[in-house]
């Protein structure tokens, strides 16, 4: 989408989806809220009665999200009970998954049924690709049938495109936040090691490799890994001894 595409609903207020998506993201403090967000601004985006929700795979089970009401996540958890329908279809496949009408349609056997029962006349489900594979569906349901025409299916799909970006992105910042934190309890343990191999070479007056053959043969005759060794090392320097010899437990 160029920088003068815009979605116009049906209000005819004027939206840029990138704009708005990077506001959203800025606004909201985590991610399901930000997902929160952006199904109330599909609603407003696309106009109509329609309802919105976003599904998404967790650990290869979907879960809806967020939702624009209650029905949108009725209307999910019906699919996830039947183990089909248009919105785990699309996550499945990466297509678009479009239900003129229920009523007509031959599709989904086991959920058809039960959605009519709800009022869903017609659906549009399209999938979310987070980068690497498909990490969820942006779902629109209407309570009559032929909801979503082409201008509807146009928009829908560039909006679900600048959802796919900034998913994609908060699944990046989520990897590169547990790197990090992988980073830096390296550190620490190298850190934790290092001190132990210092205080083994100062009271033993040995070189680096004599400490660690120590530290590691300490560490095997006790039954306890090397760096819980290594801080029962350092708790030992740091806490002063009682008089009697005892250590200070405090």
């Amino acid at each position: 989408m160029s920088d003068h595409d815009a979605i116009v609903p049906s209000n005819g207020a004027t939206h840029h989806p990138a704009s708005e998506l990077q506001n959203l993201m800025l606004a909201t403090d985590v991610v399901e809220s930000f997902l929160q967000e952006i199904t109330s601004f599909a609603v407003t985006a696309l106009g109509g009665e329609i309802s919105a929700s976003v599904t998404i795979s967790r650990q290869g089970r979907p879960a809806t999200v967020a939702s624009s009401d209650a029905y949108a996540a009725q209307f999910d958890e019906v699919q996830y009970s039947q183990s089909e329908g248009p919105c785990l279809t699309a996550m499945r496949t990466g297509k678009t998954v479009l239900m003129d009408d229920l009523a007509a349609d031959d599709r989904f056997e086991r959920y058809r049924p039960r959605a009519l029962a709800l009022g869903v006349r017609s659906s549009l489900s399209l999938p979310l690709d987070g980068g690497d594979h498909i990490v969820g569906s942006l779902n629109l349901y209407a309570q009559h049938s032929h909801g979503f025409g082409a201008a509807e299916l146009a928009q829908a799909a560039l909006f679900a495109d600048d959802l796919s970006r900034a998913l994609g992105l908060a699944i990046r910042l989520a990897y590169q936040v547990e790197m990090t934190e992988k980073l830096l309890a390296a550190l620490r343990s190298r850190t934790l090691l290092d001190q132990s191999l210092g205080i083994i070479m100062s009271q033993r007056l040995c070189d680096a490799d004599a400490a660690m053959a120590i530290l590691s043969a300490d560490s095997l005759n006790l039954d306890v890994a090397l760096l819980v060794r290594s801080a029962q090392i350092l708790r030992a320097v740091r806490t002063p001894p009682h008089s009697d010899g005892r250590q200070n437990q405090n």
